[in-house]
């Protein structure tokens, strides 16, 4: 009887050693079979952010060039287009962020990026991923013809502009025309006050601002066409604000409209400005300076061209000229 038990009791352990070797087989294989699931998933499903980064513009806005004017567009647009507008600026060295302001503003734009936000001032450009910054904003800029550009600036600092009537300029009663002031050879109307625009594509880098550099002119182009979407001139700024609107809509929806209905491309002009001779124009287009700013804003021009073209004609076309084929795996 004992052996009898004794046997049975060894039939049921064994019992319960196989079963509990199949349940523990069985679920180490379900379990296999879930991380392979649970990895397949995660390297082709791509993950949700519950806060993606949102989009950042700078314009690095270049002094008598119109920027004004679009920003009355961009302070119009904001509470609309639901996105943040950020004026920088530079209060000691003429243009250029320092290193130490250049890594303190990266690091604001990166943790400020939960909003759409678009900032703005005169200032040079730079690169925040050279600070170390993980962020790459759009750049954007307007560029003007070199001669009209300073000719315009020398009147604003004696007569300033049609909006601001009653604020005393630099120059106030000084009454001395563009001609006299090349004349004279005065330092108002030096032609090494034409480099402005190469600069400020260029870089703080002191190289930059040295007046009739081809290293400068060389950095500002390679500068304007791998760093910046856009870059429009001041004698098409309607086209410029059109292009926009398709490119950057979450800032620009609805700015050809209001310039439609308001009629305000420019909102400023200077009060008053003389003709300037063409003994004087002929004397400042023989310059090494006018020359390397001309080369530079004939090369934003053509740029400009070429995207306002292609841009446009998506636009009437309502269409991408591109499609996806032969995709693989598919699913």
């Amino acid at each position: 009887f004992t052996s009898t038990r004794d046997m049975n009791n060894f039939r049921l352990l064994s019992l319960g050693v196989i079963f509990f070797l199949f349940f523990l087989t069985s679920y180490l294989y379900l379990q296999s079979q879930l991380t392979d699931l649970s990895h397949h998933l995660t390297i082709t499903v791509a993950p949700s952010r519950s806060n993606p980064p949102q989009p950042i513009v700078i314009y690095n806005r270049v002094p008598k060039t119109g920027s004004t004017s679009l920003m009355n567009i961009l302070y119009e647009l904001y509470d609309r287009n639901r996105f943040r507008v950020v004026q920088v600026h530079v209060t000691q060295y003429k243009h250029i962020l320092t290193m130490a302001d250049q890594v303190h503003f990266a690091e604001n734009i990166s943790s400020w990026s939960n909003t759409p936000t678009f900032y703005h001032g005169h200032f040079a450009y730079f690169d925040p991923r050279r600070v170390g910054v993980d962020v790459i904003p759009i750049f954007i800029n307007l560029v003007r013809k070199p001669l009209d550009r300073l000719v315009s600036h020398y009147y604003f600092l004696r007569y300033g502009d049609d909006v601001l009537v009653n604020k005393v300029r630099a120059k106030e009663g000084d009454t001395t025309t563009f001609d006299e002031c090349v004349e004279a050879g005065q330092p108002d109307c030096d032609p090494k006050k034409l480099w402005i625009q190469i600069p400020f594509f260029c870089g703080t880098a002191p190289q930059c601002w040295d007046p009739g550099s081809e290293w400068a002119l060389a950095q500002a182009k390679h500068n304007l066409v791998t760093k910046y979407m856009l870059v429009g001139v001041t004698e098409e700024l309607d086209s410029f604000v059109e292009v926009l609107e398709e490119l950057i809509p979450r800032f620009f929806s609805g700015a050809k409209q209001f310039l439609d209905q308001s009629g305000k491309s420019h909102i400023k002009r200077t009060r008053h400005k003389d003709e300037v001779s063409e003994k004087t124009r002929h004397r400042m287009k023989n310059t090494k300076i006018w020359k390397l700013e001309n080369e530079f804003y004939n090369f934003a021009l053509k740029n400009f061209h070429a995207v306002k073209s292609t841009t446009l004609e998506q636009k009437k076309q309502k269409t991408h000229f591109y499609n996806y084929e032969k995709v693989r795996p598919k699913y």
